[in-house]
């Protein structure tokens, strides 16, 4: 569900629309009449990083950063 408001309305009424927002309602906050924004809850929260938790599951061979060979090379100036 979608509804609209107008930018005092907006300013006034911030924390209810936060909650509405939350419970999954869109928010359009309108100028003069015209939408100029949007207020929609966050479709996923990030999940925290731990730092090393791809530790033994990646291999970089030896010679990752070697020349390419000529021919691979010459493609790119062509």
């Amino acid at each position: 569900m979608s509804i609209q408001v107008n930018i005092y309305e907006a300013k006034t009424k911030f924390s209810k629309l936060i909650n509405r927002a939350i419970a999954g309602e869109e928010i359009i906050i309108a100028k003069s009449g015209k939408p100029v924004a949007k207020l929609v809850p966050i479709e996923t929260a990030l999940k925290d990083r731990i730092p090393g938790s791809a530790k033994g599951k990646i291999t970089i061979a030896e010679d990752f950063d070697a020349p390419l060979p000529d021919d691979v090379l010459e493609s790119f100036y062509q």
